[in-house]
């Protein structure tokens, strides 16, 4: 028993050593996300039921957290009873105008232990980053991440710390590019044709 008030200090210890190098929103909001307790997934029955309620708690106040702090940027929820294929919408504001994509993935039979793939189909090789159907590249930085802090991270930590930076990188380079265009300016030029 006395050996797990250490290892939780350690693990912190070692949570603000990775955060050394991150913008301190980036700190903050991460600090603000519950982290989750149930090493479970989709085949553990029981304890994948009590892994999907830490999984909506998590993603509720990660929601939350962003409409109080004018930051709403994301909807998802659960596309199948079994909680094994999410779907929503994501979106990206850049100079005034809001770039709104599809949101799929589903949840590997080996979660927590491997990460979700983000896809944005409708982004499908428009960018080097980004794999076959529109899946986010997120090997570097992301996934050991993930790897060291699971089962702790769940859905809300990929859209945070995966997704988010994803985009805020690729949507001005492919709306700069002309890779994507707002769907003001795309209806736009279909009536003027």
């Amino acid at each position: 028993m006395k050996s797990e008030p250490r290892l939780g200090v350690a693990w912190v210890r070692s949570r603000e050593r990775e955060m050394e190098g991150w913008d301190p929103n980036t700190k903050s909001t991460l600090t603000q996300i519950p982290l989750l307790t149930t090493k479970a997934g989709p085949r553990d029955g029981a304890a994948w039921t009590q892994r999907l309620k830490e999984e909506y708690k998590s993603l509720i106040a990660y929601t939350q957290m962003n409409k109080s702090n004018d930051n709403d940027w994301f909807r998802i929820s659960a596309a199948n009873a079994e909680g094994t294929r999410w779907t929503g919408k994501c979106w990206y504001v850049y100079n005034l105008l809001k770039y709104e994509f599809d949101l799929q993935f589903d949840i590997p039979v080996t979660y927590p232990s491997t990460a979700p793939e983000l896809e944005l189909p409708q982004l499908d090789g428009k960018t080097q980053k980004m794999y076959r159907g529109g899946k986010i590249c997120l090997t570097v930085h992301f996934k050991p991440l993930w790897a060291k802090n699971c089962p702790r991270f769940g859905i809300a930590h990929a859209l945070c710390l995966g997704l988010a930076p994803w985009l805020a990188a690729e949507v001005p380079i492919l709306v700069d590019s002309g890779m994507i265009k707002h769907k003001d300016d795309a209806t736009t030029s279909t009536e003027s044709s």
